[in-house]
């Protein structure tokens, strides 16, 4: 039987735990340099959302990847590899379909990348299209 999708009202507390989080995984990569944003409706003020905080990644190369498997694992990440999506690495934290937080890793600047932004920026800047996107996620 398939778990529920419970969609939660907008929460200010996420952003607190977006910053927190990113600040584990830059400690925990020994990277400064590493660009992380913070991505998915919870990204989004006033937005409902699945309570999953969705993080992005930018590396200039994905074999850079391989490398960050047992470290973001010591905080609790599993890699989830998935064929079907070659430029994109995927790492979840809890267990399936229970998951906390998502890591998704792009390549910086890569088509990916800027779709993922741009749509989170223009629902970020668009009221009416948020509130549009809100009723289709609660049918």
């Amino acid at each position: 039987m398939e778990k529920t999708v419970k969609i939660e009202e907008y929460n200010p507390d996420w952003i607190i735990e977006f910053h927190q989080e990113k600040a584990r995984i830059l400690e925990v990569l020994k990277n400064d340099s590493l660009c992380v944003e913070h991505i998915g409706s919870t990204s989004v003020m006033g937005l409902g959302a699945k309570p999953i905080l969705d993080i992005m990644a930018g590396v200039q190369y994905l074999a850079e990847v391989d490398a960050f498997i047992e470290p973001l694992k010591s905080i609790g990440y599993e890699f989830v590899p998935h064929k079907k999506f070659p430029e994109r690495c995927f790492f979840r934290k809890g267990q399936w379909r229970a998951g906390t937080h998502h890591l998704h890793i792009h390549r910086f600047g890569s088509e990916q990348w800027k779709t993922q932004l741009s749509f989170r920026d223009y629902l970020r800047s668009h009221p009416d299209v948020r509130k549009q996107y809100q009723q289709l996620k609660c049918l």
